[in-house]
């Protein structure tokens, strides 16, 4: 930071193997907890705002409804827990701070789970996804462009400070996700595997999901005017760009 002069920092590291986190705690506590705090005195100190991006998992999923930025937090498991550590770091040790929680993030590039369902399409005529957890599919373009348009104001200092829920419109389930991708690249490949509906109980895993990841980012919208697109629009966008890279 000393050698760049940064006006604006933007922290988008972050452990994120939910499962394997139950195993690994100090090393997600590392980076999700303390390195945000660290990244916030230094901000503090040098008098540059930070932007940072968080998580749904901050809550436990029990709430009827779309989650805002007020609701009282609860995280499930590691993951969770550690990332909200991260945010009350942040807060501590930095007035001039944006949190962005997100969810359920997909895009072109990394691993994430509409690359996943691609995969499994392609190998499997079956795919058994969870259809009782829902939330808000948010693709990395979405989350970028708006990161983008947002750092002028506030590397000037001008955002209005706090944390933000910044997730696609509209809900789905795991199963209405995963359907929509396997519609979208059967009209590219012909190929139409099954999408079979389970449980979360059918499906076990070492960390605790909410049931409920929906959030509501209409603060975000009023404060600087951005939404992201319909989760299913840019679904179609990344699908496509897939599967251009892989006809090519």
């Amino acid at each position: 930071m000393s050698a760049v002069s940064p006006a604006l920092v933007v922290n988008t590291a972050a452990y994120t193997k939910v499962d394997r986190a139950e195993s690994e705690p100090e090393a997600a506590f590392r980076s999700n907890a303390s390195g945000p705090g660290i990244l916030a005195a230094a901000c503090a100190k040098a008098g540059i705002p930070l932007l940072h991006i968080s998580t749904d998992y901050v809550f436990d999923g029990t709430k009827h409804g779309a989650y805002v930025e007020s609701d009282m937090i609860a995280p499930l498991g590691v993951y969770g827990r550690s990332k909200a550590e991260g945010e009350a770091n942040i807060r501590k040790a930095l007035d001039r701070h944006v949190i962005m929680r997100t969810s359920w993030v997909y895009g072109v590039y990394g691993a994430n789970f509409l690359k996943t369902v691609l995969r499994l399409a392609h190998e499997s005529d079956e795919l058994r996804i969870v259809t009782d957890q829902c939330g808000c599919p948010t693709g990395t373009a979405d989350l970028a462009e708006a990161i983008l348009a947002i750092a002028p104001r506030l590397a000037k200092g001008e955002a209005p400070w706090g944390t933000y829920h910044f997730a696609g419109q509209g809900v789905t389930t795991w199963h209405g996700f995963a359907t929509e991708v396997v519609d979208r690249q059967a009209l590219h490949t012909g190929r139409r595997p099954v999408v079979i509906p389970i449980t979360t109980a059918e499906y076990p895993t070492p960390a605790r999901r909410p049931a409920n990841s929906e959030l509501d980012s209409s603060r975000f919208a009023a404060a600087f005017g951005i939404r992201a697109q319909d989760w299913r629009a840019r679904v179609r966008q990344v699908t496509a760009a897939l599967l251009t890279q892989v006809q090519a």
